[in-house]
């Protein structure tokens, strides 16, 4: 059940929900839905025709996947176009998709520490799993032979998952070592789902898996992106996947049957998000303010006593508690200030529980919803907690 374990936990302590006014949600994944200092406005508003409010179509409407495919290929040079692009209701429900369809010889291959719904797809559908090792002795930064695997046992071909920023950690794989990862799960018998939902949170800047493929329809590349960090409309739930059309084609026909498109409004709003324009200014505006807020929480945690392993990516801090207090413990006295963490073992794709689990006295402390003015406020309850 990953975060909604906690919110239920919370819900359960102070009879309200966490994200509510007067509650601090520093385990919850979603940014500010508000204007950023210096970023563009959210509209208020969206113009709808009769016609509009018919059935949507099956993998997207077709405004959406131009402008996603085009927003691509001119800040990534990625050569696709709408029929690379299949529109989801968030990104969960694309990358499920993308792993209920794997054919029964294709294994998974996945870091050890990494976005808590996998662990639920992978133990839902049955997966042969390789763990990649992501722990605080390789400071949650695997090296490129740590991802030289091998199918896991009963299987044929290999599929990573794999975050990028990683949720929980904020590490990022960039550059060389990105384009390596591609070329390396490019290979027959390999794929590779990116999961790029906070593509726009990177230091010094954004970057995609897409810069590095050639030809998606030679690979079986799977990226995802969503509306809901970067463009800070989560409750618009909009996702989509990029892959190769002959993938695109089972994504179209598992919506005929099983989701029945995406709400077409939704997909209105979000493609003027991603007019042009105002999508480099919001790159530009959402990591500058949140690399602003990740330096400047990281250093008000690190005096707290936290040892941080945060990467430069996401809106969140992934560190130890000090002395021998585990993230359970924390949360029992975050909540009687309405206020509440991720424990670590949440992010466990082994989920091993208790004082002998390896991040039992792990957070993950999420500063994307936080305002400019709340730092104070915040500090201090932390403080008073630990």
């Amino acid at each position: 059940m990953g975060v909604y374990e906690t919110l239920f936990k919370f819900a359960d302590a102070t009879a309200k929900y966490m994200g509510d006014p007067g509650t601090h949600p520093w385990a919850q994944g979603y940014p500010l839905t508000t204007q950023l200092p210096g970023g563009p406005p959210l509209p208020d508003r969206i113009e709808l025709q009769a016609t509009d409010l018919k059935y949507p179509k099956a993998t997207g409407e077709i405004e959406l996947r131009e402008r996603i495919a085009n927003y691509y290929n001119e800040h990534y040079d990625a050569g696709i176009t709408p029929d690379h692009v299949a529109v989801f209701a968030g990104g969960r429900p694309g990358i499920l998709a993308t792993l209920a369809f794997l054919e029964r010889d294709v294994g998974i291959a996945i870091e050890e520490t990494e976005y808590t719904p996998y662990y639920d797809m992978l133990k839902i559908l049955g997966r042969e799993v390789h763990l990649i090792p992501s722990n605080a002795g390789n400071r949650f930064r695997p090296s490129a032979s740590d991802y030289d695997v091998a199918p896991p046992a009963q299987t044929e071909r290999v599929l990573l998952i794999k975050s990028n920023p990683c949720n929980p950690t904020g590490v990022m794989t960039r550059g060389e070592a990105l384009e390596d990862l591609v070329k390396k799960y490019s290979q027959a018998g390999r794929g590779a789902l990116i999961d790029e939902a906070y593509e726009f949170y990177a230091e010094p800047e954004p970057e995609s898996a897409l810069k590095f493929i050639d030809n998606i329809d030679e690979t079986d590349i799977f990226v995802v992106g969503a509306a809901t960090k970067g463009l800070q409309v989560p409750g618009m739930r909009t996702g989509w996947v990029v892959a190769a059309e002959r993938h695109i084609e089972i994504f179209r026909n598992y919506s005929s049957f099983g989701m029945g498109g995406i709400s077409r409004p939704s997909q209105l709003y979000v493609a003027g998000l991603l007019e042009p324009t105002r999508a480099r200014h919001a790159r530009e505006a959402v990591n500058n303010f949140f690399t602003g807020q990740r330096r400047r929480y990281a250093a008000g945690l690190q005096e707290l006593g936290f040892e941080l392993y945060t990467g430069t990516g996401g809106f969140y801090h992934w560190g130890r508690l000090p002395g021998e207090l585990s993230a359970d413990a924390f949360n029992e006295r975050l909540f009687k200030h309405n206020a509440g963490i991720l424990p670590g073992v949440l992010c466990d794709m082994q989920r091993r529980q208790g004082a002998d689990g390896p991040l039992h006295r792990f957070i993950r402390f999420s500063f994307g919803p936080l305002g400019p003015d709340s730092y104070d406020n915040d500090m201090e309850i932390l403080a008073q907690c630990v």
